[in-house]
């Protein structure tokens, strides 16, 4: 893979140039395993539009010489309202993986979420991190296992566990079949390591009629989060909810979060998008817990748009990869950068000036 210099980096001017420049660069499998989702694409594509369907209305004559993105989440201040969502297989697009992702989210002062599937262990990881790090879980088969990676995740210094819950059965990713995906030789699922090399690095995907994967469980239930909920200590969050009726649920067993999220349109195609479902989900929810909503965010004023609708904060997912396969740690925090600079923009020229003036009346009716 060709990196761009830091020069370079600096004259990119938006997160899709990033998604251009990295398929120039990219394998074409590793590509189309992270750009693809399930099916035909269609809840890919919807969590992109879905944005462009809402209006901001700004006010004006307000003074906006200041803008404060500030954000606190369980306690813990940021400095803005954009997340690293957990993203499998760093070291698809670069040769040190998460480490150099992490290396970006200490330059832009983001936090991380850390993904189960990392390519590094969440021990490497945690150890660099400065701003505090998330832990995103699948329960697997093994449920002492399960506990294990819990455990693990504790003793590094986890602050947040999210647990993703729609995933029990594998989707149709035609994209990344078609490519003929597979995990390289010497890249693995170092956090799955103990579980023995057919799983740390085995198939990524079941083959034939088998809709089962052997890295986590189907038969996980809301008696798991019962018990996830009685064993971490630290705030738990759920990750991949949609129907508001389950974001309910999870409050009342005891959820510190929602991570609203189709799975980047990876798990089952045609859902509805992320920002669709977030109305209903936050007035299911009436402020009692936070929510962040996963999906489609490319641009500072669908950040802005997330935050007028009720979301907490947002994460990115897909770009902040491919700045890492463009530029390294460069490349992330650039991304990072810019859809920061491009929210405060968009703050200033919609009359908001904190994110607690970030509200419905800055929208045109949906």
């Amino acid at each position: 893979m060709t990196r761009l210099s830091k020069a370079q980096i600096a004259a990119i001017l938006t997160l899709d140039d990033f998604e251009t420049l990295a398929l120039q660069s990219m394998n074409p499998a590793a590509y189309e395993y992270v750009a693809g989702g399930a099916g035909s694409d269609q809840t890919v594509v919807r969590n992109r539009t879905a944005f462009n369907r809402i209006s901001i209305l700004p006010r004006l004559l307000i003074d906006v010489s200041r803008i404060d993105t500030r954000v606190s989440l369980f306690g813990k201040p940021l400095p803005f309202p954009i997340l690293l969502a957990p993203t499998g297989y760093h070291k698809l697009v670069h040769p040190v993986g998460e480490m150099a992702t992490v290396d970006g989210a200490n330059d832009s002062e983001a936090l991380l979420v850390a993904a189960s599937f990392a390519t590094v262990s969440y021990e490497q990881m945690r150890s660099r991190a400065r701003q505090g790090m998330w832990f995103q879980l699948y329960v697997q088969k093994d449920r002492g296992f399960t506990r294990s990676l819990i455990d693990r995740a504790m003793a590094a210094g986890c602050d947040a566990f999210c647990v993703t819950v729609d995933m029990p059965v594998n989707g149709p990713r035609d994209r990344e079949l078609r490519a003929g995906f597979k995990l390289p030789n010497g890249i693995e699922r170092a956090n799955l390591s103990l579980l023995g090399s057919a799983i740390a690095g085995g198939a990524h995907r079941p083959q034939g009629r088998n809709i089962y994967s052997a890295t986590h469980a189907a038969d996980v239930t809301w008696d798991d989060i019962d018990w996830l909920r009685n064993i971490i200590p630290k705030p738990l969050l759920l990750k991949g909810v949609l129907h508001p009726e389950d974001a309910a649920i999870a409050y009342n067993a005891g959820c510190d979060g929602i991570m609203l999220s189709n799975h980047g349109g990876r798990s089952l195609d045609t859902v509805i998008s992320t920002i669709e479902a977030l109305p209903r989900m936050v007035d299911r929810l009436q402020g009692r817990i936070p929510v962040i909503l996963d999906g489609g965010i490319r641009r500072g004023v669908d950040v802005f748009k997330a935050l007028a609708l009720g979301a907490k904060a947002v994460m990115i997912g897909r770009p902040y990869l491919y700045g890492l396969a463009v530029g390294g740690s460069d490349g992330v925090s650039r991304v990072v950068e810019i859809l920061r600079t491009e929210l405060e923009m968009t703050m200033g020229l919609a009359g908001c000036r904190n994110l607690s003036e970030i509200q419905k009346d800055r929208l045109d009716s949906l």
